[in-house]
């Protein structure tokens, strides 16, 4: 079907409202901020930055028009004035900031005094190697506190760090090193996944051996044993804390705080730049809005700070917000699948932000994982990353949440943000009732539409692409030595900033994302988001995830190839394929039915958790998959 013509209905048309058992626990309410933000959306933005730590304080909001865009241009700051100081000066000194454990078992708990204390000697040790305002630093650290601490450190300074995933390979990180001119490189000798270890030293080495433009190698030893010979520009990341202690450096608010290369689940990966002063502003703020988190609250982000995710909500939002951030290194059902929860039930965790990957994993494991441990602390479980389906919507909001209705304790929400925009940008506040395979409406602040290619608003019900209509404060503020790239996200469609993503609106003004653009299926002339077809697929009992391509077809030009994972309950068989190709020709008609049904072991994804199609569709062809750095191992 054309962008015009009407999607199929989404898999649910039912509505779950909030029940009282879950809304009399929640602190926020979002609708005054709508109104306000809907009144004069700059002067609802600027009231938000002056909750925040200023060394000038703004006086404009938003100014210049997209893409050439700046907020709060006349203000001074630095995150970790926001993030670290203000709570070190007071009665959060002695709340925990970070509690992270590892895959051994092992715990460190940091209070807002300790990581200042840290950050402080950490950033005066990187300013006696040379590194300050405007330098970039690389960061190729395992999720533990000492890459966070890297990470506000650089920040401290105006110093402008990239954060590579420990585990990418020496390619990968060599061309971020050299696409983000970095002049030091802070590393680790070992992360761990899975019970093995990862050498990222090694790694590290390689790929600075041919580039003299790095100066510094700091290695954070983890594993005195752990050995190797060490490249000669090699520093012990403890001779950083021999240097006293340095003070935030003011920068003004458009002034770069990291530089994040996408996860590259569609091409190469770009490094898209965020900034001081939006970025915080945006990100702290939908914490406490959409996740309802306030200070005090434990908040468990299962991400990672090679992410966007990880930089917005294990660190820079949940510090500026004065929150206890639970974090821990390593797969989420290892040693055991109930470690998660566990840690859930142990810390008394509040809100859980996990990806949908995350959910269906333990939807395919059974819910018998859960019920040895009690969650009913759990007021908001969100999900982002990738479509959060009906059916395991139903499961996590049954399992993890509660229930179904009255008596719940917690509420799962669906929401949808990208690398590009920083924060939260539409989704179901816990207080709004739930579609499932809605993401939900546009969120405070923001203006967003679903167009056709010309700009158009297309109707309620139909498919369109999803476009920003007007800057808010947490979107990027560039890619990384392309400016023509960043140009191109504005100027594509007229509409505004071209997410990439298909989406359709309902009456209710909730969204729901139907898949990237280019995951389009085009069978027999009719166009068929991916996303429709993989949300049939797992309504079927047997399948916990799947994943669709198109290949060419004489006849039809494409014909739809699904591959699915079995629950736990289900084995292969003929009669199951047979059985879900029925299925989805009994949801969608004939037009989607797949012209094969694989079943798999696992799916091709980023460590973020997005499906790599592509891949599937390359290996189907048997054709170079391309860019392939940031695969899942």
């Amino acid at each position: 079907m054309s962008e015009s013509e009407p999607a199929r209905p989404t898999p649910s048309a039912e509505r779950f409202p909030a029940p009282l058992s879950v809304t009399s626990r929640l602190h926020s309410d979002p609708a005054p901020d709508i109104e306000a933000a809907h009144a004069d959306a700059d002067a609802f933005w600027l009231a938000q930055a002056r909750r925040f730590e200023w060394t000038r304080e703004p006086s404009v909001g938003l100014s210049g028009a997209a893409p050439d865009f700046q907020w709060f241009a006349d203000g001074e700051t630095n995150v970790t004035l926001s993030a670290l100081d203000r709570h070190a000066r007071g009665e959060a000194r002695t709340r925990a900031a970070f509690i992270w454990l590892s895959e051994t078992g092992e715990e460190q708990v940091l209070t807002y005094g300790m990581l200042h204390g840290r950050v402080e000697q950490a950033a005066a040790g990187l300013r006696a190697l040379g590194v300050g305002v405007g330098d970039r630093v690389v960061v190729y650290m395992p999720l533990t506190p000492e890459g966070c601490i890297a990470m506000l450190a650089c920040a401290r300074l105006g110093a402008v760090h990239s954060v590579v995933y420990a585990g990418l390979g020496v390619g990968a990180l060599r061309d971020r090193i050299v696409d983000a001119g970095a002049r030091v490189v802070i590393t680790a000798d070992v992360g761990y996944r899975r019970g093995k270890l990862v050498d990222l030293y090694s790694v590290a080495a390689e790929a600075i051996a041919e580039l003299p433009e790095v100066e510094h190698l700091v290695l954070w030893e983890r594993i005195k044993t752990f050995s190797r010979e060490h490249d000669a520009r090699t520093v012990a990341w403890e001779s950083l804390f021999e240097h006293g202690r340095a003070a935030a450096v003011p920068v003004g608010a458009e002034h770069p705080l990291f530089i994040l290369y996408t996860s590259g689940s569609t091409g190469k990966p770009k490094g898209v730049i965020h900034t001081h002063g939006g970025y915080t502003v945006g990100t702290a703020y939908h914490l406490e809005q959409l996740f309802d988190v306030r200070a005090g609250d434990v908040f468990f982000c299962t991400s990672d700070i090679g992410w966007i995710v990880g930089h917005s909500y294990i660190v820079y939002g949940p510090l500026s917000a004065g929150a206890t951030v639970l974090f821990r290194e390593g797969a989420p059902d290892f040693p055991d699948p109930g470690v998660l929860w566990r840690s859930i039930e142990k810390y008394g965790v509040d809100v859980l932000f996990t990806a949908p990957t995350t959910l269906r994993l333990f939807m395919k494991l059974g819910a018998e994982v859960l019920k040895p441990h009690d969650l009913s602390r759990l007021r908001v479980i969100a999900c982002a990353g990738e479509a959060l389906n009906p059916e395991a919507w139903r499961w996590a909001q049954e399992h993890v949440g509660g229930g179904l209705g009255e008596g719940a304790h917690g509420r799962v929400i669906d929401h949808w943000w990208q690398t590009e925009l920083g924060g939260p940008t539409l989704g179901t506040h816990p207080r709004w009732p739930v579609r499932p395979g809605f993401a939900g409406p546009a969120l405070a602040g923001v203006e967003l539409g679903v167009v056709d290619e010309d700009g158009h608003d297309v109707p309620d019900g139909t498919q369109g692409q999803l476009v920003i209509r007007r800057p808010f404060p947490s979107m990027m503020r560039g890619i990384h030595g392309n400016p023509a790239k960043y140009a191109e996200v504005w100027t594509t469609n007229p509409a505004g900033y071209l997410s990439g993503d298909l989406a359709l609106r309902d009456k209710h003004g909730y969204i729901s994302i139907l898949g990237r653009a280019d995951d389009v299926l085009s069978v027999a002339g009719h166009r068929i988001g991916s996303a429709d077809v993989e949300d049939a697929l797992v309504s079927h009992p047997a399948v916990a995830e799947a994943a669709v391509i198109g290949i060419p077809d004489e006849l039809k030009g494409q014909s739809i190839v699904a591959h699915v994972i079995l629950r736990a309950t289900h084995t292969d068989s003929p009669g199951l394929r047979a059985s879900i190709t029925e299925h989805i020709r009994r949801e969608l008609g004939p037009i989607a039915t797949p012209g094969e049904v694989v079943v798999v072991s696992g799916l091709p994804k980023t460590r973020s958790g997005k499906i790599m199609r592509r891949v599937l569709r390359a290996q189907a062809l048997g054709e170079d998959p391309g860019d392939l750095t940031t695969l899942e191992g």
